[in-house]
């Protein structure tokens, strides 16, 4: 065969490829909004996705898995999901896919692996959706409103209402919330629509009514008279930060349950895949997601301890600047922040290594931590230097992580990372909260000492660990293959 003839059939074949992933592209939206079943790969996302997305996260699954996921398959298994009844779901396609491969000979075709396989969704309960206020609108509501937006679907689950900010709420006001959502300087433009009502001080999102409410305490609110009934209130603001003041949110008309995106004092402080099933949100009103480095450090630490046993250790993570810098040199009620955010390394401190035995209770006491500021304005890097009570080498530290990644209880959090080239502007835009670098793993020759370094954009990781926690507030989770 000829250059030319080898060229032309690989041009054949790109084209068939990219075909078939048009299709899958369709069948991945029918499936979200005629039948509310979400399909990810290897838990990322692929509603919204482009062509070339959709491959790229197809080579990473292949690489991931060693073993090839091809478009093809996965359209036949995304048709044969289409074939059955299925209640809301979210269901991970690459890994069927991976399953399908390894079981050929167990089934006749596609759809009777399929039937098998999700054999156990029929035994779900039915979902009351839920309706969300968003307290506060800085860097965590929008995305978080970006989010709900985007994956509301059929409105089965979570249902954004409104929105609570202090002072006037007029046209400009208006209009400059609508920019601050719709345009991102991080995360790139909203994929929808944003438009004002300024007649009813609401935000037009993807063509439903978000309500803007000005208040200056939550006493003040009657969410009834918007049409909302027993609501979660997530709180953005970091105003409130222990239970007597999160109780707040809990008077007006139309509030039911409270979640602070932040530490919090007095309420359970969640991990969500870590710790969220030991606080019933039948008994508790009142939850913290923690904080994004919490979030990040706490599903690795927990597979240290269950694996190798922890010793102690020492956390030091390399952070992107935050609103609460200094922008230039100038007065800060706390030390180094003050010295201008986007030119210097700056020296802080983290409670992140005394808040992960508040999820881990066995790592109490076993923990040091700091931070460094970085002028990066997102992304960033915990670095764990860890003794460890059992001898491990650097394969076995990563065949621990990559199993840890591809099945159990912390799948959505733990991301298994394979690139050499790996930085930070990579991350951003991940939904895992900790992603882990496999290339950069160091194991002391005795095999008792290990640094690992785990990757997390600290916005819109820590954003997706907050909505799978609202969502098992709200007991609004769907039935789940993973």
């Amino acid at each position: 065969m000829s250059f030319n003839d080898i060229y032309e059939k690989e041009l054949t074949f790109q084209a068939d490829r990219r075909r078939a992933t048009v299709e899958f592209i369709k069948n991945v939206s029918d499936l979200w909004y005629d039948k509310s079943i979400e399909l990810v790969l290897f838990r990322n996302q692929l509603i919204d996705r482009n062509v070339s997305e959709i491959l790229n996260l197809h080579e990473y699954a292949g690489q991931f898995v060693q073993k090839p996921i091809s478009i093809f398959d996965t359209v036949e298994i995304a048709q044969a999901i289409a074939k059955i009844d299925l209640p809301p779901s979210k269901i991970d396609i690459g890994k069927l896919t991976y399953e399908y491969h390894l079981e050929d000979n167990q089934h006749t075709n596609a759809t009777s692996f399929v039937v098998d396989k999700l054999m156990d969704a029929k035994d779900s309960s039915e979902i009351t959706p839920k309706d969300v206020v968003l307290y506060g609108f800085g860097r965590i509501g929008r995305l978080l409103a970006r989010e709900l937006m985007t994956r509301t679907g059929r409105g089965n689950q979570l249902r954004l209402r409104a929105i609570v900010t202090r002072g006037k709420v007029d046209k400009t006001v208006l209009e400059k919330r609508a920019s601050l959502l719709r345009n991102d300087s991080v995360h790139g433009d909203f994929p929808g629509t944003v438009g004002v009502d300024v007649e009813n001080s609401a935000l037009i999102i993807n063509g439903t009514t978000v309500h803007i409410i000005s208040a200056n305490g939550p006493e003040e609110i009657d969410y009834t008279a918007f049409g909302i009934s027993n609501a979660l209130i997530i709180d953005n603001t970091g105003a409130f930060r222990d239970k007597e003041a999160l109780e707040r949110h809990l008077i007006p008309n139309g509030a039911d349950k409270v979640l602070l995106t932040a530490p919090g004092k007095g309420i359970p402080n969640i991990v969500y895949g870590v710790n969220h099933q030991e606080h019933n949100p039948d008994e508790v009103d009142i939850f913290s997601a923690a904080s994004c480095t919490t979030n990040a450090i706490t599903p690795v630490l927990k597979v240290v301890e269950d694996s190798f046993g922890l010793k102690h250790g020492h956390l030091e993570t390399i952070h992107a600047y935050t609103n609460d810098q200094n922008l230039v040199d100038n007065m800060h009620n706390k030390y180094r922040r003050g010295r201008a955010a986007a030119l210097n390394m700056v020296i802080t401190e983290t409670g992140a290594g005394k808040a992960v035995a508040k999820a881990l209770p066995s790592l109490e006491g076993k923990l040091t931590s700091n931070a460094i500021r970085v002028p990066v304005p997102n992304g960033s890097l915990a670095i764990l230097n860890l003794e460890i009570e059992s001898t491990t080498s650097i394969d076995g530290v990563n065949a621990i992580f990559k199993k840890y990644a591809l099945e159990g209880d912390l799948v959505e959090q733990i991301k298994y990372e394979l690139n050499d080239e790996l930085v930070s502007s990579d991350i951003v835009g991940s939904s895992a909260p900790s992603i882990y670098d496999s290339k950069a793993t160091i194991v002391r020759e005795d095999g008792k000492n290990i640094i690992l370094y785990v990757w997390y954009d600290n916005e819109y990781g820590y954003s997706h660990q907050v909505m799978r926690l609202a969502k098992y507030i709200s007991k609004v989770r769907r039935y789940t293959y993973y």
